[in-house]
């Protein structure tokens, strides 16, 4: 489940693995997750040296631990005794033969494959005799995931939507993530809403300075921010709202809506906030992901 604290039953195998003197790698498939990731390791392994790599930052390729997206193993023939691979089934390691091929190759001991949403087909690969797995069904703080609320309006008046709430939100300090389904969507969202709304930016895959703008936002420097899928994963920002526009966009499948809905409510002291499915129709995806989400809260909720 998102915000089950996946990463952080990992540490004690990484502590494990570096004490019997193996080299570790933390691999994931977007650079933003990487160095999300980065940041929250050099400051548990602090006696130890943790560097990161992604495309245009590989100068320090050594480490006790290295973080580094999954385009990166090339660089690494048989080294790693432990790595764990997080969001296996995220663009682009999904489907990828080259990149599934590099992993096995840089490895010469044990790994971890980890996912919120695994497909059928991850689950039946790892419930085969020589593999174990293991489900976290709650999230680590035992709070439920916030249930997405639909919202049916038709493209003129979700803009209308968007900046009501928007303003809600900002009065009320919190900030929001509003994710469009490609990246001309996402400027023109962002236009329109910073015509009425001052204080917000926008980020997508070709967006310039994309990592500092979403530190930017971190530091409160934003109330809102209008995103790509670059956002779906991985990101941990308190008291987060999130408002998914045109969700009934063929992009939005059940998986993509659950790990959306998965920015919501991550941090033990703010565990609640609300999802938006703001669309025109109400797909198969939006329904079977309401769905999973309530399942799992139920499974809190019996125990």
């Amino acid at each position: 489940m998102c915000g089950s604290g996946k990463t952080e039953i990992c540490l004690n195998i990484i502590k494990y693995a570096i004490n019997c003197g193996e080299k570790v790698a933390f691999a994931l498939p977007r650079k933003d997750v990487a160095i999300e990731l980065f940041n929250r390791l050099i400051n548990v392994f602090k006696y130890n040296k943790v560097v990161c790599l992604y495309g245009g930052h590989t100068k320090d390729k050594t480490g006790d631990i290295v973080v580094l997206t999954t385009h990166q193993l090339y660089r690494y023939k048989h080294y790693f005794g432990l790595i764990i691979l997080d969001e296996i089934d995220a663009f682009p390691f999904k489907d990828d033969p080259i990149l599934h091929n590099m992993f096995y190759q840089s490895l010469c001991g044990h790994y971890v494959m980890m996912s919120a949403t695994p497909s059928k087909e991850v689950i039946e690969h790892f419930n085969s005799d020589d593999k174990d797995m293991l489900r976290l069904e709650v999230r680590f703080h035992r709070h439920a995931l916030p249930i997405p609320k639909i919202v049916k309006l038709n493209n003129v008046f979700q803009y209308l939507y968007l900046i009501r709430k928007i303003r809600e939100y900002k009065k009320n300090n919190k900030p929001v993530f509003v994710f469009a389904p490609t990246i001309e969507l996402c400027e023109k969202i962002y236009k329109v809403i910073s015509f009425f709304i001052k204080g917000g930016n926008y980020v997508h895959s070709k967006r310039k300075y994309r990592t500092e703008i979403i530190e930017e936002f971190r530091n409160n420097l934003y109330s809102f921010l209008v995103t790509t899928s670059v956002l779906e994963r991985g990101v941990t920002v308190k008291d987060l709202q999130v408002i998914i526009c045109q969700t009934d966009h063929k992009i939005y499948e059940k998986g993509t809506l659950i790990q959306i809905a998965g920015r919501v409510g991550r941090k033990k002291d703010a565990p609640d906030g609300e999802v938006i499915y703001l669309c025109e129709k109400i797909t198969e995806d939006i329904k079977e992901s309401i769905a999973d989400i309530s399942k799992n809260n139920e499974a809190l909720k019996n125990g």
